[in-house]
């Protein structure tokens, strides 16, 4: 299973990369706004850095919702870097613009997941990732994780190769669920990553070998 870092922060996706396991990074406008960046030429700059730091996918999302739009927007993103993956919502004109991509050899993250059913024609339209929203969909009182396992089936049984990428993961939990369920990527914020060190045994052992090693 990859591991992207969900953040548009340089300083946390230098930290998860020079942990030697970072293999992409997804970012939003919501992300980018977070770290003060704003205007299309600024925002595009930052694309840019981000793919010189990680030789990886890099998901880089539209802001428009019609299928022209989001065409002409996919196309400036993919520009910027050859690693660079479209990100387009779950919506009709979406679902369309991904099939234009496809077809123009234009990689696709399909984002804002929330059935099996937007999983399918994502699918269908080519998307090279499907992003489920395990943590919204916690939110609502669902299994998140549950999702992540119906649609791994689905696309298991159905032979299609679009990569399901866990998104939303709140804790190291959703982390280790989603490689249990099937999932091919999850993209986390680098707390949730760092968690999966922890563990107290680990803590204790460390600890008393440091203790015994003084005694040598």
């Amino acid at each position: 299973m990859k591991f992207f870092i969900d953040t548009a922060n340089l300083d946390q996706i230098k930290e998860a990369n020079d942990l030697g396991i970072l293999d992409g990074v997804t970012t939003n406008p919501s992300l980018m706004a977070k770290e003060g960046i704003k205007g299309q030429e600024a925002i595009f700059k930052h694309y840019e850095t981000i793919c010189e730091l990680v030789d990886g996918d890099i998901s880089a999302e539209v802001v428009s919702t019609r299928f022209d739009d989001i065409v002409a927007e996919g196309k400036k993103l993919a520009a910027i870097h050859k690693n660079i993956i479209v990100k387009v919502p779950m919506i009709k004109d979406g679902v369309k613009a991904i099939k234009w991509f496809t077809d123009n050899g234009i990689p696709t993250n399909c984002t804002l997941c929330f059935s099996a059913g937007q999983a399918i024609l994502a699918a269908k339209a080519g998307a090279r990732y499907i992003s489920p929203f395990v943590g919204r969909i916690d939110d609502s009182g669902w299994d998140g994780m549950e999702l992540i396992g119906q649609i791994a089936q689905i696309y298991d049984i159905q032979g299609y190769e679009t990569q399901i990428l866990a998104a939303s993961i709140r804790n190291a939990n959703h982390i280790i669920r989603a490689a249990e369920l099937g999932a091919h990527v999850i993209t986390s914020p680098l707390e949730s990553i760092l968690a999966l060190l922890k563990h107290p045994l680990t803590d204790i052992g460390l600890a008393k070998f440091l203790e015994d090693a003084k005694k040598l």
